[in-house]
């Protein structure tokens, strides 16, 4: 597929049933343990590299450039997908998610934004509402490290913490060291489209979760059709990939889905 980057299951004569899509600092890499254990329940996935992140070579895109590529990416696909995204992941499926070949919405701690939102500011009223409490967590932003261009990366220690806390240390590790920097514009625009308004959709809220405070994955929630929770922290395609594998899997297999594998 020209133009493209990423990891895929490459099951013989099986377009991909699943589409993945990753977030802020990672790449296609992180996806692989849930496409393995995705292959071994017979299901073809995709993980694409968004532009500037993990093999792409090119520079890195911000929101819009980010959607942009998931809907090239979905153009020249045949047959219904489950798109699935994490975290900034999610704003990238809520901009590209309205797809024709997009049959369900996975957001996986995902930032479903609405209209006129950001990342930085989705669902601020109802989050200082919520009394959300952030007492004895770290703070993911006291991590980022600014670079050039308007880039930020992670400090390591943050990354651990924040991230990878509930992981196998090597996995920590591994993943770690392939984090690359994120636009800091990505995070700050709004989505020209919003697809959970229109499509099926599904909300995961990792319970655990370090970096997206768990009472704002589930005042997300209520924005999409069903949600399910699971006892994992902000990586669960690392921590837990039976656990996502199973999910998309039954997806792709339920009636009138249109995208069994």
């Amino acid at each position: 597929m020209a133009g493209m980057t990423g990891k895929s299951s490459a099951l013989p004569g099986r377009p991909p049933a699943v589409v993945l899509v990753h977030g802020a600092w990672h790449g296609a890499w992180c996806w692989e343990p849930a496409i393995a254990a995705l292959a071994a329940a017979g299901v073809t996935a995709l993980a694409v590299d968004l532009p500037g992140h993990g093999d792409d070579p090119g520079p890195l895109g911000d929101l819009h450039g980010d959607a942009a590529h998931v809907t090239s990416v979905l153009n020249a696909l045949d047959g219904p997908v489950v798109l699935a995204g994490h975290a900034y992941g999610g704003a990238v499926i809520t901009e590209a998610g309205s797809h024709p070949a997009v049959a369900h919405l996975v957001y996986l701690s995902g930032l479903a934004l609405d209209d006129g939102e950001s990342c930085t500011d989705v669902a601020s009223e109802e989050a200082v509402a919520a009394g959300i409490s952030h007492a004895g967590r770290t703070e993911l932003a006291a991590g980022f490290v600014t670079g050039p261009g308007d880039t930020v990366t992670l400090d390591p220690d943050v990354a651990r913490a924040c991230l990878y806390h509930d992981c196998d240390p090597a996995i920590a590790d591994w993943a770690i060291a392939r984090l690359g920097p994120q636009q800091l514009l990505s995070l700050r625009q709004q989505p020209w489209a919003v697809a959970w308004r229109t499509k099926p959709s599904t909300y995961v809220v990792c319970t655990n979760d370090q970096a997206i405070h768990p009472v704002r994955q589930r005042i997300l929630s209520r924005r999409c059709i069903t949600t399910v929770e699971w006892p994992t922290g902000h990586a669960p395609f690392l921590s837990r990939p039976d656990l996502l594998a199973g999910l998309l899997a039954g997806l792709v297999a339920r009636p009138g889905a249109g995208c069994a594998g």
